[in-house]
Protein backbone atom coordinates (compact mmCIF):
# COMPACT_ATOMS: atom_id res chain seq x y z
CA UNK A 1 0.00 0.00 0.00
CA UNK A 2 2.75 2.43 0.54
CA UNK A 3 3.99 2.34 -3.21
CA UNK A 4 -0.09 3.20 -3.88
CA UNK A 5 0.20 6.21 -1.48
CA UNK A 6 3.50 7.18 -3.01
CA UNK A 7 2.30 6.76 -6.39
CA UNK A 8 -1.17 8.95 -5.57
CA UNK A 9 0.88 11.77 -4.61
CA UNK A 10 2.36 12.67 -8.65
CA UNK A 11 -1.35 12.11 -9.98
CA UNK A 12 -1.71 15.72 -10.36
CA UNK A 13 -5.26 15.99 -8.60
CA UNK A 14 -7.68 14.70 -6.24
CA UNK A 15 -9.52 13.32 -9.38
CA UNK A 16 -6.64 11.82 -11.05
CA UNK A 17 -5.55 10.10 -7.85
CA UNK A 18 -9.42 8.71 -7.51
CA UNK A 19 -8.82 7.90 -11.29
CA UNK A 20 -5.42 5.74 -10.39
CA UNK A 21 -6.56 4.08 -7.26
CA UNK A 22 -9.94 2.46 -8.96
CA UNK A 23 -7.44 1.20 -12.08
CA UNK A 24 -5.33 -0.21 -9.52
CA UNK A 25 -8.17 -2.20 -8.13
CA UNK A 26 -9.71 -3.19 -11.19
CA UNK A 27 -6.62 -5.57 -12.26
CA UNK A 28 -6.68 -7.70 -9.16
CA UNK A 29 -10.34 -7.74 -9.24
CA UNK A 30 -10.41 -9.01 -12.57
CA UNK A 31 -7.94 -11.64 -11.88
CA UNK A 32 -9.87 -13.22 -8.88
CA UNK A 33 -12.57 -13.22 -11.24
CA UNK A 34 -10.46 -14.91 -13.95
CA UNK A 35 -11.09 -12.29 -16.80
CA UNK A 36 -8.03 -10.51 -18.35
CA UNK A 37 -7.83 -7.12 -16.85
CA UNK A 38 -7.27 -4.99 -20.29
CA UNK A 39 -9.74 -7.05 -22.58
CA UNK A 40 -12.60 -6.27 -19.89
CA UNK A 41 -11.27 -2.57 -19.73
CA UNK A 42 -11.31 -2.06 -23.35
CA UNK A 43 -14.88 -3.89 -23.53
CA UNK A 44 -16.46 -1.69 -20.57
CA UNK A 45 -14.99 1.47 -22.29
CA UNK A 46 -16.20 0.54 -25.11
CA UNK A 47 -20.10 -0.16 -24.01
CA UNK A 48 -19.54 2.73 -22.49
CA UNK A 49 -18.59 4.34 -25.67
CA UNK A 50 -21.95 3.02 -27.49
CA UNK A 51 -23.75 4.88 -24.82
CA UNK A 52 -24.51 1.20 -22.01
CA UNK A 53 -27.19 2.62 -20.10
CA UNK A 54 -25.63 3.90 -16.45
CA UNK A 55 -28.90 1.90 -14.56
CA UNK A 56 -27.13 -0.69 -15.72
CA UNK A 57 -23.57 -0.46 -14.40
CA UNK A 58 -23.52 -3.54 -12.60
CA UNK A 59 -23.59 -5.44 -15.92
CA UNK A 60 -20.05 -4.14 -16.26
CA UNK A 61 -18.45 -5.08 -13.55
CA UNK A 62 -15.62 -7.97 -14.05
CA UNK A 63 -17.22 -11.07 -12.20
CA UNK A 64 -20.32 -10.07 -14.60
CA UNK A 65 -18.00 -10.56 -17.61
CA UNK A 66 -18.61 -13.57 -20.05
CA UNK A 67 -15.45 -16.16 -19.57
CA UNK A 68 -14.79 -17.93 -22.81
CA UNK A 69 -15.81 -21.06 -23.26
CA UNK A 70 -13.00 -23.83 -23.54
CA UNK A 71 -15.22 -25.34 -26.19
CA UNK A 72 -15.00 -22.48 -28.58
CA UNK A 73 -11.58 -23.45 -29.92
Amino acid sequence: MTSTRKNALFAGNEAGAKNGVMLASLVPTCKMSGVNPAGQLAETLRAILDGHPKSHIEDLMPWRHPQPSSLAV
